[in-house]
């Protein structure tokens, strides 16, 4: 297919199937020169309108490729025959990065590939880096890197959360229905005040982004919903990544807000790394606000771009 600067749609296989992408081209493009790309792994639950359609042309204007794309299942891309669609496995999420670095390495114009993830994007790239060598570098922004200690915090919490997910799963079985909820207590109808009055954890910031009135809510995005296959705590509660970070021996570079109830996910894995790893904070700036305010996407996009091509 020809490809030109800009927004490109393309499909890779993983799994077997076709996973739906937007291949970011830098300004200028020329197939005959080579470039730097980016895998862009998203946040949790979020399809490739979102934060990759914000990072994608950001770092294309600096110079790189970058691949957003829908993980097994999400917006555009198919779940496997006989499975269901919204079934956001980490397992599988790991192997499809796995294949859309496969991809990139294929095309003639790429150099190297590095990898940028954002929120539970950074747990799916220090997960898929630390066997896949093909990635040379990693950046994470509001990164979940090392989960257990923000996930596990409350063991009756959790608790319920896995009986929830263990019945859904009995169920899916037994009826062979797909099972949803709300897999992070906002539903698509809530306004701002009604879900604040749940108490979840940074309901307002994640409202500013999920919620029906949000920046990328379900009324401005095509194929996103905040509902989810019911049985996600079963594969999103096990941490990978911050059980091998002593592995992982690319460059990395970890970016996030110190104010933030998530800093905790960046700073604990920062202590398990033993790479050496490049560390900036950005007090000012919500775990959410690194999603879409132009000041802070403007801040970790000139940061991961100075950092990738050093």
């Amino acid at each position: 297919m020809a490809l030109q600067s800009g927004k490109n749609r393309v499909t890779f296989k993983s799994f077997g199937v076709d996973l739906v992408g937007d291949l970011y081209l830098p300004e200028g493009f020329d197939e005959n020169k080579k470039y730097k790309a980016i895998i862009g792994t998203s946040p949790f639950p979020q399809v490739k309108e979102q934060v990759p359609a914000t990072y994608g042309p950001e770092m294309a204007a600096r110079g790189f490729v970058y691949l957003g794309f829908d993980f097994l299942g999400m917006g555009e891309s198919p779940a496997l025959p006989g499975e269901y669609k919204k079934s956001r496995y980490m397992f599988r999420l790991i192997e499809n990065t796995w294949d859309a670095v496969s991809y990139l390495t294929s095309l003639s114009f790429v150099d190297e590939v590095y990898g940028l993830g954002v929120c539970q994007g950074g747990s799916i790239l220090a997960s898929a880096s630390v066997t896949d060598h093909r990635i040379k570098k990693i950046a994470t922004v509001s990164g979940m890197m090392a989960a257990d200690a923000f996930q596990w915090g409350d063991r009756n919490i959790v608790d319920q959360m896995i009986a929830g997910a263990n019945a859904s799963k009995q169920k899916m079985y037994e009826t062979g229905e797909a099972d949803y909820h709300w897999v992070n207590v906002i539903d698509d109808s809530m306004t701002e005040e009604e879900f604040v009055s749940t108490g979840t954890p940074m309901a307002a910031d994640t409202y500013s982004y999920y919620g029906k009135d949000g920046f990328r809510g379900p009324d401005t995005v095509k194929n996103f919903t905040n509902d989810h296959i019911a049985d996600q705590a079963m594969q999103s509660l096990i941490s990978i990544g911050e059980h091998y970070a002593d592995k992982i021996t690319q460059p990395t570079l970890v970016i996030y807000s110190p104010s933030a109830p998530t800093a905790i996910c960046s700073t604990n894995w920062i202590e398990k790394l033993t790479n050496n790893p490049e560390v900036l904070t950005f007090e000012e700036f919500s775990h959410v606000e690194f999603y879409f305010k132009p000041e802070a996407v403007k801040a970790s996009t000139n940061a991961v771009a100075e950092f990738f091509n050093k």
